[in-house]
């Protein structure tokens, strides 16, 4: 069996969507005419240039290979043009088209993916969301500051069965960051974290997330405002390039420490694992190196007792990778879903995600368990030419 052609969809998200400005799937045909899907998370070209790495990778590395030669393919493509060190927008481009393969594979041996990583460890996984818009009763994108609403829309989430509320009042963050937080922000932070504890009492954790705008100092004296209300964690407190820093914060707070969506490679990981920088792992499957990758982080974790959250702000196909990830991990922690995985995330598969009570329950399908509806994706093409995540550009000095 070998692999013989690629496809790439660039798919717009409409206004009422989470996850990105657009997700980006790649389709891979074998000539058996075994078909997979995956998902790249590649946040810093837009997507006209985001086409052109993934075919031009594909055409260096992934055309004509054995889909099972995972390892052999990981480290060409991980050493290409010389590099041999982590590279995010390659490392997008290379996760997504792995967890294709990894869907191939799963079809070709009829097991699902969790199956071919040790087996499948838990029956259900447990899911967070954040605190989204409430659209049929008028809510926009100011709830994300309003500690009054996301409170009451926290407590119906937990109505809903999650036990896990996850928000990020703490913005705007920049490309000038790290800073000092400033009291404002601390003050309306934790007068959030008061209102949603009281809203979901002991029934649902705090998931803080920032997004590395602060300095180690700042993010100390930050975590001390919130600490009173127990969040299960404090994320991503000071930007990704110095765990050392972050290592100071986790030392100064009892908060939990959780990084590694910006992260990539087992490399980067070890110097977080090392440093003692974080308890809780987030990394995202279709930006770390894929699957194969994220289960060896995983395995070096359990020797830190590091527990793992696999991070999710992308598509369907990045959450099916997540679900079979966490299923095969003794170390799984809790899984980020995108509210229930309905609306534009359920149409744009054949089957939707299964979700209940809290809990997404894995597909027993082989392969990821999930297609995409081709249909869907083409009638939503992205012809814009933003990043799919985009930061302020300016100092921030408030």
């Amino acid at each position: 069996m070998k692999i013989t052609d690629l496809k790439v969809f660039i798919v717009g998200t409409p206004p009422d969507a989470w996850g990105g400005k657009y997700y980006t799937f790649v389709k891979l045909t074998t000539n058996t005419g075994i078909v997979g899907y995956g998902e790249c998370y590649g946040a810093t070209f837009g997507p006209k240039a985001m086409t052109a790495m993934i075919e031009d990778t594909f055409s260096r590395y992934i055309i004509g290979m054995d889909p099972f030669h995972l390892e052999s393919m990981w480290r060409k493509v991980y050493g290409s043009g010389y590099t041999l060190r982590p590279d995010v927008t390659l490392m997008g481009v290379l996760s997504g088209l792995e967890i294709a393969l990894w869907d191939i594979i799963g079809k070709a041996t009829n097991k699902p993916v969790y199956e071919l990583l040790g087996g499948k460890v838990h029956e259900k996984l447990r899911s967070y969301t954040y605190i989204y818009p409430d659209q049929s009763k008028g809510q926009d994108s100011s709830i994300f500051w309003n500690a009054e609403q996301s409170a009451q829309r926290a407590a119906e989430y937990v109505k809903m069965g999650f036990t896990g509320i996850k928000f990020d009042p703490a913005a705007p963050y920049s490309s000038f960051d790290p800073r000092q937080p400033s009291l404002e922000s601390m003050e309306l932070c934790a007068k959030f974290c008061k209102l949603i504890r009281e809203a979901v009492g002991n029934k649902a954790d705090l998931l803080f997330g920032t997004h590395g705008q602060f300095t180690a100092a700042g993010a100390i004296r930050f975590a001390k405002h919130i600490e009173p209300y127990d969040p299960l964690w404090f994320e991503e407190p000071t930007p990704p390039e110095k765990p050392e820093e972050m290592a100071l914060v986790a030392r100064g707070t009892s908060i939990p420490i959780a990084t590694g969506e910006r992260l990539t490679t087992k490399y980067e990981f070890a110097r977080v694992l090392e440093c003692r920088s974080a308890a809780i792992l987030q990394m995202a499957l279709g930006r770390v190196g894929g699957i194969m990758e994220a289960k060896k982080i995983a395995g070096m974790a359990e020797a830190y007792y590091a527990q793992i959250a696999p991070h999710l702000y992308a598509g369907p196909i990045e959450a099916a990778a997540n679900i079979h990830y966490a299923a095969s991990l003794p170390n799984f922690l809790i899984l980020e879903s995108i509210e229930t995985f309905d609306g534009f995330h359920a149409k744009l598969l054949k089957k939707p995600i299964q979700w209940e009570q809290g809990y997404v329950i894995p597909p027993t399908e082989p392969g990821l368990g999930v297609e995409l509806n081709e249909e869907v994706a083409l009638a939503h093409p992205y012809t814009g030419d933003k990043l799919h995540l985009e930061m302020t550009n300016h100092p921030v000095n408030v």
